[in-house]
């Protein structure tokens, strides 16, 4: 059987629809973020990264660096097994006590990614509870999507943020039904954010458990950069607060937090994280670090903010079309998977300008984008530079602009 021949066939099929994947080879260079290094064609150039979900340059925080150094000159670069066969460090435990504070809950647990946090907590959850009904946002992530799946448990989609609908689909459950309503508060390709108070009070009006994924707006929003929630002083009405550690808070891994009960449940029937090894404790130490850090500084979210906003004016001043939202995610719309992939390839070529094309099935057919995370580092001088490549290729390229 001719296999690669299989493989090669939908492989090139991808790549006539303008929808193959090609990664950029970057070596990021500590302590000059957004500024990275690309390896093209035996060659290296320098470029500015503007697609990272590292939005706050955490990752390059010395504090944070020192702290993942240091403990790996201590401790040694695994954690040598899964959590229940020796991987359980005590810099595990000091970091789930520190996501339990921040997000007001009584415990956490950590997983080696959002994508498995997500994925093992959702699919555990829908297993094991009875006549277990998860009621999922439209747009939810594909890490959502494959936890609600893989428990088997009945499924309903209720229209993006409309708690219209969803109170509509809750009424229409049987009164046996365990429901569960998942959803996230930044929508991380369209940047808006859920009516989390509204979801809430449908939730509560139905009996039913609320599970927020959080993970692009953990150390963005709320004082203590605890997330939207936060922000919006409804932490405690959230029975499953989900995140992540390698966005804003520039390392790795994923976590729940809620109550102890809930937790452990999931920390004792989760597939994904009895049968996993355990994140090395280098990376738990430099979580805690970055952390504690954004509890207590806002500086690196006010930089991000004003840049952001300044991004935002010079679009619209030149009639980029792009996303207007509430976040700090700025989709510039191009709807076109080859042209897309083209500017992409044009900025980086002709202006040193790193950003990934979104195509599908990330986003749906037709809405192809190139998504900008504007962050704290990126001067002044870098936006403008982004805006005249944009304007010079948008002249060049003959895409619509928009109007006032």
């Amino acid at each position: 059987m001719p296999f690669d021949k299989l493989f090669e066939e939908q492989l090139d099929a991808l790549k006539a629809e303008g929808n193959y994947r090609y990664f950029a080879d970057l070596t990021r260079e500590c302590g000059q973020h957004p500024r990275a290094k690309n390896h093209h064609e035996g060659e290296m150039r320098d470029v500015t990264v503007w697609c990272s979900n590292d939005y706050l340059g955490m990752g390059q925080h010395p504090d944070v660096v020192e702290a993942m150094a240091r403990t790996a000159r201590e401790c040694g670069t695994g954690a040598g097994g899964t959590r229940n066969i020796s991987g359980t460090n005590h810099h595990h435990l000091e970091l789930e006590a520190e996501l339990a504070d921040l997000h007001g809950k009584e415990s956490a647990l950590l997983f080696t990614s959002g994508y498995v946090s997500n994925w093992a907590a959702l699919s555990t959850l829908g297993a094991r509870l009875p006549n277990a009904v998860i009621l999922s946002d439209s747009l939810n992530h594909a890490s959502m999507i494959e936890g609600i799946r893989h428990s088997k448990a009945q499924k309903v989609i209720w229209k993006h943020n409309d708690v219209e609908d969803l109170d509509r689909k809750l009424a229409a459950l049987p009164a046996n039904a365990t429901k569960i309503v998942a959803f996230e508060s930044v929508y991380s390709m369209d940047g808006d954010i859920a009516p989390i108070k509204e979801i809430c009070d449908v939730a509560d009006k139905h009996g039913a458990m609320t599970y927020l994924d959080e993970v692009h707006a953990v150390g963005m929003y709320g004082a203590r950069g605890g997330g939207v929630a936060e922000q919006e002083g409804l932490m405690d009405r959230i029975t499953l607060i989900e995140g992540t550690l390698g966005k804003a808070f520039g390392v790795f891994g994923g976590y729940i937090t809620g109550s102890a009960a809930l937790c452990d449940f999931i920390r004792s029937f989760a597939s994904g994280f009895i049968f996993t090894t355990a994140l090395p404790p280098s990376v738990a130490a430099a979580a805690t670090t970055s952390i504690r850090h954004l509890k207590t500084s806002g500086v690196e979210r006010a930089e991000q903010r004003a840049q952001v906003a300044r991004l935002r004016a010079r679009l619209d001043a030149e009639g980029i079309p792009h996303i207007d939202n509430p976040s700090h995610i700025i989709p510039v719309m191009i709807k076109d998977p080859v042209k897309c992939r083209m500017l992409s390839d044009y900025l980086m070529d002709m202006f040193g300008i790193y950003v990934q094309p979104i195509n599908y099935p990330t986003v749906p057919k037709g809405t192809e984008r190139l998504r900008f995370t504007p962050g704290p580092r990126h001067s002044d001088e870098d936006i403008e530079h982004l805006v005249q490549a944009l304007k010079t290729l948008w002249k060049q390229c003959a895409i619509a602009r928009q109007t006032a």
